[in-house]
């Protein structure tokens, strides 16, 4: 069906005003402490649009569910956030799209797919990730699904390498994860496929470190699966769970590290040139560590030994500023029928920047030249610098992203346009690892221990601007408004209504 780009006109809102759209990356929303560097930092610009009229401020969520990722335990990134923003609409991202990849077959269609598939032939296929039905990090049919179907598509030699779970799910369950995994494999053996456990650990202590807290974690990992050495070896990988749990004080979550040796005692599947490697977790945040080891030629973090030539792919792009990693099994979803496109079909002329020094200069003057009825603008400082773990830094940072905002309001005033002030996702509003009453972790030193990712914090969205018609104001009746609520707001402060299937405006136009 052909696609009307025609939007209809608003029925109370003027069209032809100039919108500036301000995206602030990392800056969310949290309780005022010493470790909220946009509450620490001056932000005159900022507090005035939050402390002003409260009907023309308020927050979203720029996390989970509203971003179309699993869980609300999912923090949000650049990219969720800002497909969200122009989308209208939430896209699956994460387990969902791997779920239908699967289904629809795919998954074994795609270009990671038969890139990794050079390998089937004369090397091995290797899968790393979480075995778990617990659905945050990985799930067990999913697994499942990936073993079938390679084997079905000329995988000869298969070899997985495991990471207990017991923090996702209970404790112990381990053992019966491990047992399902093994007889899917024996049955794969029945059918002539060499299919085996090689190597294991638990998730905590084994590859699955995240934020480069901990590389050690990631090397324990490295010397189990990649150079088949570990400080335990066992016959099977069900002996080897239930002997290392039989240990006192032993857990799923840091089981230490296993290879599965031969009668020889020789390690049944460590990765050698012209092997295949898959990561089959779908979340990101603890496999890109890995990956960087898995890609990078340059890697510094620790000695990796012996570094074999390998067909690599995760079963998601794990970050998509750094493209990492190159290859991957299931690709992000096709994002149709975006605002921007809208606009753009309904005469508006948009100027965007993004990640430059200079953007708000470029932006106020993009506004005053009249060439553009909208200007649209990302500024990373508060997402660059909160990364960096800095807080004196991140706080300067968010100081410098206030300023930028004031340079583009003064502008808007000077046009008598409209803005739009928010954020992708939170970052520099927390700065700490918290405990689960909310107080700040310390590490072994007493120090406290320095949180470098996005956070589950909802983020602001601020309206206004001398062409904001008197009578806009934020709507109540929205349950749990997100970043995708956004892209129709702008719509109408163009003067136009929004597609029928994106997610409802914010705004509404009381009758004065």
């Amino acid at each position: 069906m052909a696609t009307s780009w025609t939007l209809p006109d608003h029925p109370k809102l003027p069209k032809g005003k100039k919108v500036a759209v301000v995206v602030l990356d990392g800056w969310g929303e949290a309780n005022p402490d010493k470790y909220n560097c946009i509450h620490v930092a001056q932000t005159p610009v900022m507090d005035s649009l939050k402390n002003g009229a409260p009907e023309k401020w308020r927050l979203v969520k720029a996390h989970g569910t509203a971003v179309g990722l699993p869980s609300d335990d999912d923090m949000g990134n650049s990219e969720v956030g800002h497909n969200a923003l122009g989308a209208g609409r939430i896209f699956a991202q994460g387990a969902k799209l791997v779920d239908s990849a699967l289904a629809s077959g795919k998954i074994f269609d795609g270009e990671g797919f038969k890139y990794i598939k050079e390998s089937f032939e004369n090397g091995t296929l290797h899968l790393i990730g979480l075995l778990s039905d617990g659905g945050v990090h990985s799930r067990l049919d999913q697994v499942q699904l990936l073993l079938k179907g390679a084997s079905e598509r000329g995988a000869k030699r298969i070899r997985v390498h495991i990471l207990t779970d017991g923090r996702d799910v209970l404790d112990g369950s381990s053992v019966g994860f491990v047992e399902t995994l093994e007889n899917d494999l024996s049955q794969l053996r029945e059918k002539g496929v060499d299919a085996r456990i090689a190597s294991g650990g638990g998730r905590m202590y084994v590859t699955m470190d995240r934020y480069e807290n901990d590389w050690s974690v990631v090397k324990r990992g490295w010397d189990a699966q990649v150079l088949g050495e570990a400080p335990h070896k066992f016959k099977s990988a069900v002996e080897a769970v239930k002997t290392l749990r039989a240990e006192p004080g032993a857990n799923d979550q840091y089981l230490p590290p296993f290879v599965i040796v031969d009668e020889s005692g020789s390690a049944v599947g460590p990765i050698v040139d012209g092997d295949a490697v898959v990561t089959f977790n779908f979340r990101a945040d603890r496999m890109v560590m890995l990956a960087k080891a898995l890609e990078y030629a340059d890697f510094d973090k620790f000695d990796r030994v012996r570094v074999p030539k390998i067909r690599y792919a995760g079963m998601l792009q794990y970050d998509g500023e750094l493209l990492l990693p190159k290859r991957y099994l299931v690709s992000p979803p096709e994002i149709e029928r975006t605002s921007g496109e809208y606009l753009v079909k309904n005469g508006i002329r948009t100027f965007a920047c993004r990640h430059a020094v200079e953007i708000a200069e470029k932006a106020r003057d993009a506004l005053l030249s009249g060439k553009f009825d909208q200007v649209r603008v990302n500024l990373p400082n508060g997402d660059m610098v909160g990364h960096t773990g800095d807080i004196e830094a991140t706080v300067v940072a968010c100081k410098t992203a206030d300023e930028a905002v004031k340079i583009i309001l003064d502008a808007v005033e000077q046009v008598g346009g409209i803005y739009l002030v928010t954020a992708d996702h939170g970052n520099a509003e927390d700065m700490v690892k918290r405990n689960k009453s909310g107080q700040p972790l310390l590490d072994k030193s007493g120090a406290i221990q320095i949180l470098t990712s996005h956070t589950l914090q909802p983020v602001p969205v601020a309206i206004g601007g001398p062409g904001l018609h008197p009578g806009v104001k934020f709507r109540s009746d929205i349950e749990t408004p997100g970043l995708a609520n956004v892209a129709a707001t702008v719509m109408n402060l163009h003067g136009f209504e929004a597609p029928a299937d994106y997610e409802p405006t914010l705004i509404e136009v009381a009758d004065n």
